[in-house]
């Protein structure tokens, strides 16, 4: 027999027995745990069912609808800050050789190539070949090797093979996307790797196509304010991204539902700062989402009294662990107590002045406070990352999701009431 949330509470408020108070509570308090799972389940299936969240899509614009009407569920008012972007939609992403086609992305921060693209010889990665070829992690086209090679110019074009944590085409942010480098980079899955070294072993003439569309779009950041008791103390801001490769289940996910939780409970009671809640598209292009959130409030990087940012990754499914980077030794020691509490260690703790990685980035080049959470990064993160099937309920751990959540609820909450 399955009991539901309702049924339990039925019981527990019908029970005769004085003595079983104690356990009644304890009842009470696995119901309200246990629906707060499912909430957060039901909103990752909901956000990764939309289909490929990449900024600026009509899927993009679909779910900011979606993440609006949450943000109304939560007791909040949404409101959707556009913003503009030149939107590159891929026409023919493929490396062509001896009749067999292999599909792929353009790196967006590269150039592109026209509709028939370049034909040469393959080769190794700085060989004398006209076109490349490179293997990276998700998000390292900018460094090592690949990055030296992008950054010289050496060949008229790259393949590269991505090698996320499990077989896929792991796609690369696109952190130059306002300033663009280097030849076209055609990235392709890790299950066409033996076919691209073997056509590279021996210069195989090849044809390249990183042929795209670009479109003036617009995107959207969904924002809501709590405005706080005191309007003279500075505000305290709560963000994550909400744009990516792919579904984002395990990626985006957990963020998402640690970002709704802290508005929920936040909304509750009356803080003493205002406190704004933003969640970010433009996030795989250069950050531009943050960009834009920024320039309506000049001051809000520095000014700020901290940000809260729930990175990538948070509660996957496939135990990678968790990182934390803070500003300094107060916030870190809030959060490191509020982890605690909640069950949670902490797995990778960055030194301190370490540039934390995506929006937080922005934050601290800025000079701004600030707490970071996300999964662990390099060896032994989440092997889902970038990963076409990063979907399904095997993606995400929602009791762990809940536990972040209720820690940084425990953050926001002290933050907010200083």
């Amino acid at each position: 027999m399955v009991i539901t949330r309702r049924r339990l509470l039925s019981l527990v408020a019908t029970s005769p027995c004085a003595a079983g108070v104690f356990w009644s509570r304890r009842l009470v308090a696995a119901a309200a745990d246990a629906g707060v799972t499912c909430r957060a389940s039901d909103i990752i299936r909901t956000y990764e069912e939309q289909g490929f969240h990449r900024t600026g899509t009509v899927i993009d614009h679909k779910s900011a609808d979606w993440l609006c009407e949450e943000v109304r569920r939560a007791g909040l008012t949404p409101t959707r800050e556009s913003f503009s972007l030149s939107k590159i939609d891929p026409i023919t992403s493929a490396l062509i050789a001896d009749g067999r086609r292999l599909a792929g992305i353009p790196l967006f921060d590269g150039a592109f190539t026209d509709g028939d693209g370049i034909h040469g010889h393959l080769g190794a990665l700085g060989s004398d070949a006209e076109i490349g070829v490179a293997e990276t992690e998700p998000n390292r086209a900018a460094s090592g090797s690949l990055g030296d090679a992008r950054r010289k110019n050496h060949h008229k074009a790259i393949v590269c093979i991505t090698r996320g944590g499990r077989p896929g085409l792991c796609p690369s942010n696109a952190d130059a996307f306002l300033q663009p480098f280097g030849p076209p980079v055609l990235q392709v899955s890790s299950e066409d790797a033996s076919s691209v070294t073997e056509l590279a072993s021996r210069r195989a003439e090849v044809q390249l196509i990183a042929h795209v569309k670009r479109t003036p779009a617009t995107a959207v950041n969904v924002t809501a304010t709590i405005k706080g008791a005191d309007m003279t103390l500075p505000p305290l801001v709560i963000s994550t991204p909400r744009s990516g490769w792919y579904a984002c289940a395990s990626e985006r996910g957990g963020g998402i539902v640690c970002w709704l939780e802290a508005m929920r409970a936040l909304h509750s009671v009356r803080p003493a700062r205002t406190v704004i809640f933003v969640a970010f598209s433009g996030h795989e292009l250069g950050s531009l989402g943050i960009h834009a959130f920024a320039d309506r409030r000049p001051t809000i990087l520095s000014k700020a009294a901290g940000w809260i940012h729930f990175g990538a990754n948070i509660g996957a499914a496939d135990g990678s662990g968790n990182r934390l980077v803070a500003s300094d030794d107060d916030f870190e020691g809030l959060a490191s107590r509020a982890m605690a509490a909640s069950g949670l260690s902490i797995d990778e703790r960055a030194p301190r002045g370490t540039i934390p990685l995506g929006e937080a980035e922005i934050v601290a080049r800025a000079g701004g406070r600030y707490l970071a959470v996300s999964g662990r990064t390099g060896t032994g993160r989440n092997a889902l990352f970038h990963n076409p099937e990063d979907r399904g309920p095997q993606a995400v751990d929602p009791s762990t999701i809940l536990k972040f959540g209720t820690a940084f609820v425990a953050v926001a909450t002290a933050l907010a009431a200083r």
